[in-house]
């Protein structure tokens, strides 16, 4: 029962004798997990196994929530296609709150089913950073052919970027400083307030209503709290000035790359904001990457943070999502932590921990099998389910190289 599209498992299965590693207890456990129509109906020792169910042995062997990945551009960058197929940036217009990540993906993207086979089963994708204001992002499973079908969650965030980003994209068009951004930033989501008001107020008389504003339209949904800004910040600075501004409207907010974070340790532990780390397995391509370290993760873990790791993919070819946990590990930080860091905490970064992220009766049945500890190079993926149905591990013997 190996899976080709996205759909839910109708058949059962059970996976029994593993060693269990759920992402909610520290230390791992012998049981059998029971799946029935892509959920995880069952986890126990011994369980009682219908005659009908597919048995996966899984007796030395480990077993893992699927991986999640926080923050990406995975099926948007168009793998191995250059420029023409990059649809994660929109670069004629400095604010494009409208822009919807969902419209960008490429579901037939080589990259996913990599990204598969190594046990990445679900990440929350979308806009670059080249915008103020880029557009939505969206969660979604990396098996299928269909968009529409391989989605948890949709529209789960509002991107916005500070630093160099949007400076140096639109440098000579609107953008020169971080002041400049900063003041986009407040202007618009004025504006957003003042329309999302006017409209309240007019209520059922459309005579009173605001013309419609596409873009104003995408922001309600953050003016209203119900979803965060997805805040890209490196620096200091950045961080500091994505918080003031969250602050100052009354807005959600998680914090992205968070370069600098373990420089300002302290500050961050009192804001108790998501936090999105990295990507860490690139060099320091630009100014405000200089004090890129692998020990970031692992101290705003220590200092009480919910920390997941980032591949930012295709920064860091999303299938060595593992391997970057196992770099913050060598570098201090705790295993467990690390393991939270690619599975229960970016599902609540991205709001879909109802559904994946850890090993649970009830939840989606992304489930990972593997001869020793992901984090470890030497380590095989032997299964990966994802909605109960079995993937094709056979690519991960072919993964890509890191590009630079």
């Amino acid at each position: 029962m190996v899976r080709n599209g996205h759909g839910g498992g109708k058949d059962m299965l059970c996976i029994k004798n593993g060693t269990v590693h759920d992402g909610v207890h520290r230390e791992g456990f012998q049981a059998d997990i029971l799946v029935e129509d892509g959920k995880i109906k069952a986890i126990g020792e011994k369980l009682e196994i219908p005659g009908d169910a597919e048995v996966v042995d899984a007796a030395g062997l480990q077993v893992y929530p699927g991986f999640v990945e926080a923050h990406g551009h995975i099926g948007l960058d168009g793998s191995g296609i250059g420029y023409e197929g990059m649809d994660y940036n929109e670069l004629n217009d400095i604010i494009s709150p409208q822009m919807r990540g969902i419209d960008g993906v490429k579901p037939l993207d080589p990259a996913l089913p990599k990204a598969a086979a190594a046990g990445v089963t679900c990440v929350c994708v979308g806009p670059g950073s080249a915008n103020v204001l880029g557009g939505t992002f969206t969660t979604i499973k990396t098996v299928g052919k269909r968009v529409d079908d391989m989605v948890v969650r949709d529209g789960v965030a509002m991107k916005c970027a500070f630093g160099e980003n949007p400076k140096r994209v639109y440098r000579e068009k609107k953008d020169s400083s971080r002041m400049t951004t900063a003041a986009l930033m407040r202007e618009t989501l004025f504006k957003a307030r003042e329309y999302m008001e006017k409209k309240e107020a007019a209520g059922d008389d459309l005579s009173k209503r605001p013309a419609f504003d596409i873009k104003m339209e995408a922001l309600t949904p953050v003016m209203k709290r119900e979803i965060p800004l997805k805040a890209h910040a490196h620096a200091t600075e950045d961080i500091f000035t994505a918080l003031r501004i969250a602050k100052e409207f009354g807005l959600k907010i998680t914090l992205e790359h968070v370069t600098e974070g373990h420089l300002i340790t302290e500050e961050l532990a009192k804001e108790n904001v998501p936090l999105a780390v990295g990507p860490t397995l690139t060099s320091a391509s630009k100014f405000e990457l200089r004090n890129k370290s692998w020990v970031t993760p692992g101290r705003l873990a220590a200092a009480g943070c919910q920390v997941s790791i980032i591949t930012d993919s295709p920064v860091i070819p999303q299938e060595y999502l593992p391997l970057c946990a196992g770099l913050a590990v060598q570098a201090g930080m705790e295993p467990f932590a690390a393991l939270q860091a690619i599975t229960i905490n970016p599902a609540k970064h991205a709001g879909i921990a109802d559904r994946v992220g850890s090993l649970e009766v009830g939840k989606d049945a992304d489930i990972v099998v593997t001869d020793g500890c992901p984090f470890e190079v030497s380590t095989k993926v032997k299964y990966v389910l994802i909605d109960g149905e079995q993937v094709d591990t056979l690519l991960q013997d072919t993964r890509q190289t890191v590009r630079g």
